[in-house]
């Protein structure tokens, strides 16, 4: 047990080296990025609903959760995303392969507890821009990452609370190119932050029985309002353009940038659901999360602007006969949802 976990461990480390950089959307080019689904391919499945915990599937989205375990539970997603880009005169396809979630859940009797390593946001986008004579093309990397965890109790076999601190991390970098036409030099400015802070998630989950073969359940969620700390750095540069289109750097000069604190929005989830257990499940979410806080760190740009955000899930399962030895699609589990943000 305990070698399989320090096994787990390892892997979380190395997994941060592919954690970032999970998108080509050029909404990345806001904030801090495009947010990351955060759950695993069960609650994909479902349309992104956390409401629904068994004793055997780990759910990262609810704290409470993940005292329903009732086995060590290990944890891996990844996703390979294709994307096609489109404007009034070019269309262009990309693609990106990004780890999606990487965790394992341990119960302890009334306790379970969970730990691991998620993307939060990614960015990755390239954008061009002309006025007049002068073209500017943007372009940036990264995102942040949470290794969390989570620890959960459940006070009567109907009712969990449970808490979750994330440590996240990570950086950005933008970089915009300017350059005119006849004119051999240009400027480039770059621009890097390293994001890190704590957050804070609270869950509760309660489930009961409303008839001899219907289960109710239902769960909130809440993340607090918190600051992160963002360490800015940004030097400019003068390019030689060659005639082959090669770049030579003539000038660069480090210029000094104050660190800032970044607001990490507060967040609140609440969902219900119902179903037969074992057979079928039917649940919805609704999310309120105070995006408007957000800010663009390097660019000013007069024209954006944040607004908050709502997501609205709903999704479920259906088993045909959880106990068939004979027949084994009687025994799939068959997934569905849909979800607006």
């Amino acid at each position: 047990m305990t070698k399989q976990i320090i096994i787990a461990v390892f892997l979380l480390i190395t997994g941060v080296a592919i954690a970032q950089e999970g998108t080509t959307s050029p909404y990345s080019f806001y904030g801090i990025g495009t947010l990351k689904f955060k759950g695993t391919a069960e609650n994909r499945a479902m349309g992104g609903i956390s409401v629904y915990s068994d004793s055997i599937h780990l759910n990262i989205q609810n704290p409470a959760g993940v005292a329903d375990l009732r086995l060590v539970n290990y944890s891996l997603g990844a996703s390979h995303k294709y994307t096609s880009l489109n404007t009034d005169t070019e269309n262009r396809k990309v693609s990106t392969t990004s780890l999606d979630y990487l965790a394992i859940g341990i119960p302890m009797g009334k306790f379970g507890a969970s730990f691991g390593l998620i993307p939060y946001t990614s960015v990755g986008y390239e954008l061009s821009s002309t006025s007049g004579a002068t073209t500017t093309e943007y372009s940036g990397a990264g995102g942040l990452n949470k290794a969390f965890f989570t620890l959960a109790y459940k006070i009567t076999p109907e009712l969990n609370v449970g808490a979750e601190v994330n440590y996240n991390f990570g950086n950005i970098e933008n970089t915009a190119f300017s350059s005119q036409d006849s004119v051999q030099y240009a400027t480039r400015e770059f621009n890097k932050s390293d994001l890190l802070g704590f957050s804070f998630n609270f869950g509760a989950s309660y489930k009961t029985m409303v008839s001899e073969n219907l289960e109710l359940m239902s769960f909130v969620t809440y993340t607090p309002e918190t600051n992160f700390t963002s360490e800015n750095r940004r030097a400019v540069s003068t390019i030689l353009v060659g005639d082959n289109g090669g770049l030579a750097v003539i000038d660069a000069e480090e210029i000094d940038v104050a660190d800032t604190n970044f607001t990490f929005p507060s967040q609140i989830t609440v969902g219900a659901g119902i179903g037969k257990p074992k057979q079928w499940f039917l649940g919805l979410e609704y999310t309120d999360q105070k995006t408007s806080n957000f800010t663009n760190r390097t660019f000013d740009i007069d024209i954006v602007e944040f607004n908050d955000a709502a997501k609205y899930r709903i999704g479920g399962f259906y088993i045909p006969n959880y106990n068939s030895l004979g027949n084994f699609w009687e025994r799939v589990v068959y997934r569905a949802g849909f979800r607006f943000e």
